[in-house]
């Protein structure tokens, strides 16, 4: 019976801990959990024997997984194609020669074409003819006229020269000019092409036919001009830069829609401006050049390109000489290389006026 004691004392399960001393009671009831090296008191926690075994997920399961751990990684992409409310594309223009001279455009403009606002000081736009940014003059094309709209952005070796947002092909928000070395020129602040700070005047006292727009920036004529005429139509457009003309200012004259005559200033205002500008190009009514400079055209003194065709009178059959039609002008007198202005731009304020 001895015997049979020891060995059932000897079979019984105890439970170790770690933090045991020598001396303490041993627990020997048969009913209590086993050691913690296979067993434990925490709830959910894993036990030795599937501690090593896998989780099983399908290819479903997997693979979207793998889809939720990029998306968390994943940055949210600012939209870029949308400028307030309306679809843009990107585009690029070079111009100059290749290298550190090359000057490098890059803008975006309308997907859906929409006229730009007739009665804005300068509208902009690229011609997918030829590949280039101009200053519209007149209503646009809509097949090979894109109109600008969204943020533009002028650099040259690396040097950002001038930045800014279009909107419906005029300038909007803030536009920075800056030198070659990166310091800054000029601030501008524009509202659907009118500068903040401009001299607006009107004909009537309900503000609703335009007269003038004389662009000032902190007390100085800086930014795009323009005048209208009492029935809508535009008179002049120009540009103004440290308080001096410069580039072409075109006149309407009593055109309907095309211009009449272009002047050319200076190229920058940081030089004394020209006393007398410089007559470049001039347009019959129908819209023909009749005389270009840089071309060497000089048409004023022919029959008008635009004018409608005489009905002839003759018999038929007869081959006498056809009416001509009647000239543009009257030929004037004037030494050669010499072409006075046939119009003056307007005279404005060096500063704004006082309220």
């Amino acid at each position: 019976m001895g015997w049979l004691a020891l060995l059932t004392v000897g079979c019984t399960r105890k439970t170790v801990s770690f933090n045991s001393r020598p001396g303490d009671l041993a627990v020997t009831n048969s009913g209590a959990p086993g050691d913690s090296l296979t067993t434990t008191g925490r709830k959910g926690a894993p036990k030795l024997s599937i501690a090593g075994r896998k989780a099983v997920l399908t290819k479903e399961e997997e693979r979207a997984a793998k889809e939720q751990e990029k998306a968390g990684q994943r940055k949210k992409r600012i939209k870029k194609n949308v400028f307030l409310g309306e679809r843009i594309k990107k585009g690029l223009v070079k111009s100059g020669p290749k290298g550190r001279n090359q000057v490098i455009e890059v803008f975006y403009y309308l997907k859906t074409f929409k006229q730009p606002n007739p009665m804005a000081p300068a509208v902009f736009y690229f011609s997918t003819k030829k590949h280039s940014i101009y200053k519209a003059v007149g209503e646009l094309d809509a097949s090979t006229d894109k109109v600008l709209h969204g943020p533009y952005k002028k650099m040259q070796n690396n040097q950002v020269l001038e930045t800014g947002y279009f909107a419906n092909g005029t300038r909007h928000l803030r536009w920075e000019k800056f030198d070659k070395k990166g310091v800054l020129l000029t601030k501008t602040h524009y509202e659907m092409g009118f500068p903040r700070d401009a001299n607006i005047s009107y004909y009537d006292a309900g503000q609703t036919m335009l007269k003038e727009v004389v662009p000032y920036v902190n007390g100085k004529l800086e930014g795009d001009y323009a005048m209208f005429r009492n029935d809508g139509r535009r008179l002049w457009t120009g540009h103004f830069e440290n308080g001096h003309r410069v580039g072409e200012w075109t006149n309407f004259g009593d055109y309907k829609k095309y211009p009449h005559y272009v002047f050319e200033y200076g190229e920058t205002g940081y030089e004394p401006e020209v006393e007398e500008p410089e007559l470049i190009r001039e347009y019959s009514h129908g819209g023909s050049v009749i005389f270009d400079k840089e071309k060497n055209i000089d048409k004023r003194g022919d029959a008008d390109p635009d004018a409608a065709p005489v009905k002839d009178a003759r018999r038929p059959g007869s081959h006498g000489a056809p009416t001509p039609r009647p000239p543009v002008r009257k030929a004037q007198d004037r030494r050669p290389g010499y072409h006075p202005p046939a119009a003056t731009p307007p005279a404005v304020s060096p500063t704004p006026p006082s309220n």
